[in-house]
């Protein structure tokens, strides 16, 4: 059954001066305020498009791993991913880095790694980044 989530952003101003708020629609989680600065610059409280493509791809990926180490037969104890989402100024996103960190009993760090490398092909949201180099750092905690 496929499924649709909405957020909504409110802008004003231009982009340099401007600032936003977007809302987390479908959760009803929050709003949270958008400005250039906080994507060029330091967060200061806000958020940016990256911090949330950031949010996305970390939580999308340790579901999509957690699922693939479970079909193994080797179930994580726990998961922690960190993605790191680049961006710069006049070109756009330039990169991503996933660190991930597990705990997992009965098996080897190679097989861990491997499985977190097809997570990483797998996940639905590495998927619809496509157009940006993603890489990965996997090993057991």
């Amino acid at each position: 059954m496929a499924t649709t989530r909405l957020a909504t952003t409110n802008w004003e101003g231009t982009l340099f001066e401007g600032s936003g708020k977007v809302t987390l629609d479908s959760s009803g989680l929050g709003t949270y305020d958008v400005s250039w600065a906080a994507r060029t610059e330091e967060a200061n409280g806000k958020t940016s498009p990256e911090e949330l493509i950031a949010a996305a791809h970390s939580s999308c990926f340790s579901m999509a791993f957690s699922n693939g180490l479970a079909k193994a037969g080797t179930p994580a104890t726990s998961l922690k991913t960190t993605a790191e989402v680049e961006f710069t100024p006049g070109t756009g996103i330039t990169g991503i880095k996933l660190t991930t960190r597990g705990v997992v009993e009965g098996i080897s760090n190679e097989d861990f790694v491997a499985a977190a490398e097809a997570a990483k092909v797998g996940c639905p949201v590495s998927q619809a980044l496509t157009g940006t180099t993603i890489t990965l750092d996997a090993a057991l905690a």
